[in-house]
């Protein structure tokens, strides 16, 4: 039987040649097609192959021809899935996002600190005289002093300038002061002053003193042998009409007001030329400004190296000393010296303020509750974390060094002293340090804000640098406890106390109402007030006609009691120099533009520091 042939046709072929002997030819014919098909099996379909290769061979492996590129289905297709989920995760959500109609967000509300900073930088525009603009923006305040410095050689006389507290004088030392407070708060921290939009504001502010600072000296010379050091005021028991024995709000003023010419007073002239150099910094994007200033600075501060003008500019001068006493001038050397280092890089201004002689007289190296406390008299604690900056940012090293640690370790014991727990001062029930020497009245919240500024401030050094704390002897503090210390004094201030009063006037319901100060006491009623007339009205005991926004009070006694009294300035009176330290330290601890200080614009001024490239050789020559 013949075996199959699935293919078609007998797989036997029998020969049949006996019998057909003329089929020879087509059988060779035949047998040469069979050889020739066995060895081409590649001419078999892929179906045909599988067949006889069986289970052994596998399956083939598929692939695509992409033109320049033959790859496999399998790879294809994961590559092709891959890209997929990578276009899912990462370009989807970017397509969408900016298809989305945009929706801007909401600016995040001002914190407490921020309220309260607009508030009392208002306060400066209540205090200005001169010629006012209607952009002065407080309704009962018009132009004043418009003969002030008639009594002078000063060309144009001495008009401008700001009212010191609730009389009518015009005191350089704590004018000077102020703008030095205002200018620092500004170099730190204009980020914080621009996310509230007040920076244009303090810089009109602080121009605004600035330039009258500039009338009383010649500021064109570089060489000077007076300054006038104040318009109008009022000797202790004066009984002729002055700015104590007249009740007069400055737009009626009808009172010789004197000026007070200085011819000595390394206090005044270094405070001054503080004032002028950290105003250098601010003004630093309109350079002849600047320059200007750091010109008048330079020359204020030759007058106060004069060895003969070296005495205190209050001594023998009761108009002076009434109001605004000065105690040593070796403070407002450091002061200043720093202040022109920063403004100008000249070594040889940080040379002096770290001097060894300069910190012994200023009593620097005697840390005790008095040398602690800043104020418009005690440039001392301010001066050395200005000058811990340098070391802390720069590190200038040799010969600085050693002096600027010990400034540094100093600050820290200054720093060590505002903390309750080591009971150097005094504090209240309340929660509020008493920083007045322990007087049972008032007047103390001036020395509290500028503490608190320069805790905060120290805080944000030691940030910036990325150290976490300091020593006080053998404990170790964190610096957030600097700024608890700064948040709880503010916080007392705004009314966080037992009085559940606010000391910034306008700031919260309950803020006081009787403020011992001429032009809010007085109203605008078209009425002339003479001088003894004018004293119905700080008698009254109703609030005052007129809010001036803005302005700290002296604050409570030791017990944390306050008398709203117009009649007790102790309490109710503000003052230029306390306002300025209170502007400052809000400005530190408004969180409205985060955290943190400018560490860069107040270096601005100091190229860097180290020894000089050697000169280029000499040509050479054949």
């Amino acid at each position: 039987m013949q075996g199959g042939n699935h293919w078609g046709g007998p797989l036997e072929v029998i020969d049949n040649d006996h019998n057909n002997g003329d089929r020879g030819e087509d059988w060779d014919r035949d047998r040469a097609a069979l050889q020739s098909q066995s060895f081409n099996q590649n001419e078999l379909d892929e179906t045909q192959r599988s067949w006889l290769l069986g289970p052994a061979e596998g399956k083939k492996k598929k692939y695509v021809d992409l033109g320049c590129v033959i790859v496999s289905k399998k790879a294809l297709k994961w590559s092709l899935f891959s890209i997929l989920i990578v276009f899912c995760v990462i370009g989807l959500p970017i397509i969408v996002a900016k298809t989305r109609p945009k929706h801007h967000a909401r600016p995040l509300p001002p914190d407490r600190y921020s309220d309260a900073l607009h508030k009392a930088l208002l306060f400066f525009n209540a205090q200005k005289s001169g010629k006012l603009g209607k952009s002065n923006n407080i309704t009962w305040r018009g132009s004043s002093g418009l003969n002030d410095g008639n009594d002078t050689l000063a060309k144009g006389g001495l008009v401008g300038g700001y009212y010191d507290s609730g009389e009518n004088s015009k005191s350089n030392f704590p004018m000077a002061y102020s703008m030095t407070m205002l200018s620092w708060s500004l170099v730190e921290y204009s980020h914080k002053y621009k996310a509230i939009n007040e920076y244009d504001h303090v810089r009109d502010l602080i121009k605004w003193g600035t330039d009258y600072l500039l009338l009383t000296f010649n500021s064109s010379s570089t060489k000077i042998t007076q300054i006038y050091s104040q318009v109008g005021g009022s000797q202790n028991g004066s009984q002729i009409p002055d700015d104590s024995t007249c009740w007069q709000k400055p737009e009626q003023m009808g009172y010789n007001r004197p000026t007070q010419t200085t011819f000595q007073g390394p206090d005044l002239a270094g405070e001054m030329s503080a004032a002028l150099s950290a105003a250098s910094i601010v003004f630093r994007d309109d350079a002849a400004y600047s320059a200007k200033l750091i010109k008048g600075a330079e020359t204020l501060f030759a007058f106060a190296r004069d060895s003969g003008r070296r005495a205190r500019y209050s001594r023998d001068n009761a108009f002076l000393a009434a109001a605004y006493n000065s105690t040593g001038y070796y403070d407002e050397y450091m002061w200043a010296g720093a202040w022109l280092f920063y403004a100008t890089g000249n070594t040889s201004y940080i040379n002096l303020a770290t001097l060894q002689g300069i910190p012994r007289n200023a009593k620097a190296f005697n840390v005790t509750a008095e040398t602690s406390v800043p104020s418009w008299n005690n440039k001392l604690p301010a001066a050395m974390v200005l000058l811990t900056r340098v070391r802390m940012m720069l590190n200038p090293g040799y010969p600085y060094e050693e002096m600027l640690s010990t400034y540094q370790t100093l600050t820290a014991l200054n720093m060590c002293s505002y903390l309750k727990q080591f009971r150097v001062y005094n504090w209240t029930r309340g929660g509020m340090m008493i920083m007045n020497k322990g007087q049972q009245q008032g007047q103390n919240l001036q020395y509290v804000a500028n503490a608190a500024f320069l805790a905060s401030l120290f805080a944000d050094y030691l940030n910036s640098t990325g150290v976490p704390g300091f020593n006080c002897g053998p404990n170790y503090i964190p610096s957030a406890l600097l700024r608890t210390f700064a948040t709880s004094q503010m916080d007392y201030i705004l009314g966080k106390n037992p009085m559940n009063m606010s000391y910034i006037v306008g700031y919260g319901t309950k803020f006081p109402r009787r403020v011992h100060h001429r032009g809010a006491s007085i109203p605008s009623d078209n009425k002339y007030y003479s001088c003894k007339g004018g004293f119905k009205w700080r008698d009254n005991p109703g609030p005052n006609p007129h809010t001036i926004v803005g302005a700290m009070v002296g604050g409570p006694d030791r017990f944390d009691k306050f008398h709203d009294v117009r009649t007790n300035p102790n309490y109710t009176e503000p003052t230029l120099a306390g306002n300025a330290g209170l502007v400052a330290a809000l400005a530190s601890l408004t969180t409205s533009a985060g955290f943190g200080i400018d560490k860069n614009t107040i270096f601005s001024g100091i190229p860097p520091l180290g020894p000089k490239a050697p000169p280029p050789p000499l040509p050479w020559k054949p």
